[in-house]
């Protein structure tokens, strides 16, 4: 009987996170909504290939990323621990767009020096945003466990770097396909 009254409070109690879920996806709407948008007004420079390249490979990097960081080393998560359905939002609409702004206004023609400040003014616009992001309800969605958020200054840029060197890659074997027609 003990039992079953605990079930029932726990059922009981996600179905109050449930609601409470719909609450907190505040932040969440607004910028899938307004990173989607600026990301297909500002795109000039991606190909509809390199668009789904990019988008492809971010929802599989960071699904990659935050397996390891989320369940191996309890670092963050996105609304509860483990699995949950409402994450998928965080890594299949949230970022691929964020990457295609970025590489969109990338200023690869430009000296390394600017690319620097670039990528600087971009991770600590993400910095920022993260921050936003571990707000408390009903805007808030993002959980820290035993990561910083100042490990960040030192993991994006990588991951920029990383987004960009798949991206050149993508651009070469598209030169190689259509020099070898």
């Amino acid at each position: 009987m003990v039992k079953k009254q605990s079930q029932e409070s726990s059922s009981f109690s996600q179905g109050k996170l449930t609601i409470n879920r719909k609450n907190c996806m505040i932040l969440l709407i607004i910028s899938i909504t307004l990173f989607n948008l600026i990301a297909w007004k500002v795109d000039k420079r991606l190909t509809q290939n390199q668009i789904a390249n990019i988008w492809s490979f971010t929802i599989a990097f960071q699904l990659s990323f935050d397996l390891i960081a989320e369940f191996k080393f309890n670092a963050y998560w996105y609304f509860n621990k483990g699995v949950d359905w409402i994450g998928i939002l965080g890594h299949t609409i949230l970022i691929p767009p964020v990457n295609i702004i970025f590489l969109s206004l990338f200023p690869f023609k430009s000296f390394l020096f600017n690319q620097a400040i670039y990528i600087t003014i971009w991770t600590i616009g993400i910095l920022i945003y993260e921050s936003a992001t571990l707000l408390p309800e009903p805007f808030g969605f993002f959980h820290l466990g035993k990561w910083k958020l100042w490990y960040d200054a030192f993991i994006v840029p990588i991951l920029l770097l990383i987004l960009l060197g798949y991206y050149k890659w993508i651009c070469k074997l598209e030169k190689k396909l259509l020099h070898s027609k």
